[in-house]
């Protein structure tokens, strides 16, 4: 008896539409192909495979061609939040961190971040940034530290994934910088707050 990659499930299991095809894949598929593929195969209608652009008409991953898509003004913003305990909060913000000016290095670390994350997230497009930001703030709670990213560039793709990297990673820099006197800390809320341009044009969070 057949079974995917995913979960053991047997074919038997799986709702006729829920397959797209359970075959071997060839050994030279990379890892990451592999598990896109099968998370489709098993979990994605074969109806819903069509909206999903890094997926081609046999639910296998691909690059989006934006060769014919028009050179547009896009803009994204997204945030994070890094809950720690009051006194770390008070060691970064005083100054008396060992590491030395955290709040510095988290902001370099997530601009960096945004610049690479085609090297980061595979089927992302590598960008011409035209700006990267990335603020960070003291949380009204007196407990945690507020990540605010915006990406722009003028192009055929969107910085949606540059803004989110960018936060995901001045977070995690931050919990490095701190994790020796607190390693309880918690990295929350990553969403998308806004994006501008391109074709579905301009999107905010609820």
């Amino acid at each position: 008896m057949l079974e995917s990659a995913i979960g053991g499930h047997k074919t038997e299991d799986v709702q006729p539409r829920q397959v797209l095809s359970l075959i071997c894949l060839p050994a030279e598929l990379s890892y990451t192909s592999l598990v896109m593929r099968r998370f489709v195969q098993i979990c994605i209608p074969g109806d819903a495979v069509s909206k999903l652009t890094h997926l081609d008409d046999k639910g296998e991953a691909r690059m989006v061609d934006v060769t014919d898509k028009a050179v547009t003004e896009r803009e994204a913003r997204a945030e994070a939040t890094i809950h720690m305990t009051c006194e770390t909060l008070r060691m970064i913000t005083d100054g008396e961190h060992p590491k030395g000016d955290v709040l510095a290095v988290a902001r370099i670390a997530g601009i960096m971040a945004a610049k690479r994350t085609h090297e980061l997230i595979p089927l992302c497009h590598a960008l011409n940034l035209t700006s990267v930001k990335v603020e960070l703030s003291p949380g009204a709670d007196g407990a945690s530290v507020h990540i605010l990213t915006c990406c722009k560039l003028s192009g055929r793709t969107g910085v949606e994934m540059e803004a989110l990297t960018a936060a995901s990673v001045a977070a995690l820099t931050l919990y490095d910088m701190c994790k020796a006197v607190d390693k309880g800390m918690e990295i929350g809320a990553v969403r998308l707050l806004e994006k501008k341009g391109g074709r579905s044009g301009h999107w905010t969070a609820d």
